[in-house]
């Protein structure tokens, strides 16, 4: 006969009134997305890899949408031992360390390529320029590389590298549901999972799911005898301000601890489109239908609350981990996304999770990594501020860090770069036969009068490069964009 032991949950020293009862099973939870966390623990300690299994290999690694180095990357169709080619038909190459002993590029050469493209009057007032070979960190061309200048989505790249050294590429963020003060009551506690969802159908690059998180808790509430509930929620992991400084916008939804699909009502998955003004509360709402749906009374409306300190969950469901999220944030130039990861960096150097938090978290964390921050602000973690103030050469800095072969925690941040021609917001840029296809992998940014792009490109001997252009006053945003490809390319092709 098997053992069977009753559990009472309490909140504090007041007993909830909830007794679960099934032994050794239920004590194994909680409820995890299906699972219980016992069985999640066990099949994670079997190999921790950021999200998928590429067979035997010392951790952290590179996220698994780009794994490995050029180093004896066999593009298809080349002859043996001939140099990575451009144009038409190139596979996008893997970022890495590049091949350190293959010559650098030659600067005076370089700099006679890319002189005349910086000045393109489409690149505005100020334009500024950094190019680095990553494995020595040698500069190949420079034009005013510490001038701070307003750097839009490119701030992103400083987003993912203060949240992947504060955090590390494995964290996931939890949602849980945990007993309320008094019988009968549970609280859904959000945890700042930017890739929570509450869709049957998860979409791709989806980690915690209201629907998994649902069914788990109506588990555990029958199995203890339990129908009825009254439901609150807390979101109470951030502070201040909810609405991005700059306003109401249809690109980020307000920042909460507790936010289902990004806040987007439509049913869409990206773009541009209204915000809920609620999205606390309409997740709360969400998930109180879904338990509804699975045979649980819901009494009343979902009300804000502070869930008890040290409670044990029913239930949990957990994010994508951090190495995805970034990956999916520089790829999207995913705003909502990087506006939690900036405040989970506060939240683990004990800032408040507010946006003057998240500033002063980025800043130390990026200072601990050795990187010169004299006139940087990060005033956001999405760059939709223009009070935001980075120069190229830290950017070229951080680029050259995360390449860093004993930095593999921040690997991520060159793996989820958009790459030219095939993915992301460079999907259509520097594509067809441009010689930059394949090899540019940059993040983009752009507000009005501001375009600017960042990232690396691996030459045709194999260097792996850093680069970053910055153009502030511009008038004409695509032919500005159309002059920083061309200058991206002419790096591609550099030697």
């Amino acid at each position: 006969m098997p053992l069977i032991r009753t559990w009472q949950l309490v909140a504090g020293s007041a007993a909830i009134g909830l007794v679960l009862s099934a032994g050794a099973v239920v004590a194994a939870g909680p409820w995890d997305s299906g699972q219980r966390k016992a069985e999640r623990d066990l099949a994670a300690s079997r190999g921790r890899t950021g999200g998928a299994d590429h067979g035997e290999r010392r951790l952290p690694q590179a996220a698994p949408s780009a794994p490995g180095v050029l180093t004896g990357v066999k593009v298809p169709g080349a002859a043996p031992g001939s140099a990575v080619g451009g144009g038409a038909g190139r596979q996008p190459v893997a970022p890495g360390t590049g091949a350190p002993h293959a010559p650098l590029p030659d600067a005076a050469a370089l700099a006679a390529a890319l002189k005349p493209l910086l000045d393109d009057p489409a690149l505005g007032g100020l334009r500024t320029a950094s190019v680095i070979d990553t494995a020595t960190g040698k500069v190949l061309y420079q034009a005013k590389p510490d001038e701070p200048v307003t750097p839009a989505s490119t701030v992103k790249i400083v987003t993912a590298a203060a949240a992947l050294a504060a955090l590390g590429p494995e964290h996931r963020f939890a949602t849980t549901v945990v007993p309320g003060t008094g019988a009968g009551r549970i609280v859904l506690v959000g945890g700042g999972d930017p890739s929570l969802t509450a869709k049957e159908k998860p979409p791709a690059g989806s980690g915690g799911s209201l629907v998994a998180l649902a069914a788990d808790t109506a588990q555990a509430l029958k199995a203890a005898n339990t129908t009825s509930i009254t439901l609150g929620y807390d979101d109470s992991l951030y502070s201040g301000t909810v609405r991005h400084p700059i306003g109401t916008l249809d690109n980020i939804a307000p920042v909460t601890a507790l936010t289902a699909d990004e806040g987007r009502p439509d049913n869409s998955f990206s773009g541009p489109v209204d915000r809920t003004a609620d999205p606390s509360g309409d997740a709360a709402r969400t998930f109180a239908a879904l338990l509804r749906e699975r045979g649980i009374k819901v009494t009343g409306s979902p009300a804000r609350t502070t869930a008890p300190a040290g409670a044990t969950p029913l239930a949990v469901t957990k994010s994508t981990p951090v190495a995805g999220l970034v990956e999916r944030m520089l790829t999207h130039s995913d705003n909502d996304i990087a506006e939690a990861l900036a405040r989970q960096t506060a939240v683990a150097a004990g800032q408040p999770a507010s946006f003057e938090g998240a500033e002063k978290a980025v800043a130390a964390k990026l200072a601990g990594l050795g990187l010169d921050l004299t006139g940087s602000r990060f005033a956001d973690g999405s760059g939709l501020n223009r009070a935001d103030k980075v120069s190229a050469g830290l950017l070229t800095g951080l680029l050259a860090t995360a390449a860093d072969p004993t930095r593999p925690e921040l690997r991520p941040l060159l793996t989820g770069l958009p790459v030219a021609g095939f993915t992301g917001t460079l999907r259509t840029r520097n594509s067809g036969d441009s010689p930059g296809a394949g090899l540019v992998r940059a993040k983009t940014g752009t507000l009005r009068g501001v375009n600017a792009l960042a990232g690396t490109v691996v030459t045709p001997s194999g260097r792996l490069l850093s680069f970053a252009f910055l153009a502030a006053d511009t008038s004409n945003g695509p032919a500005a964009e159309k002059a920083l490809d061309k200058l991206a390319a002419a790096v591609a092709t550099a030697g």
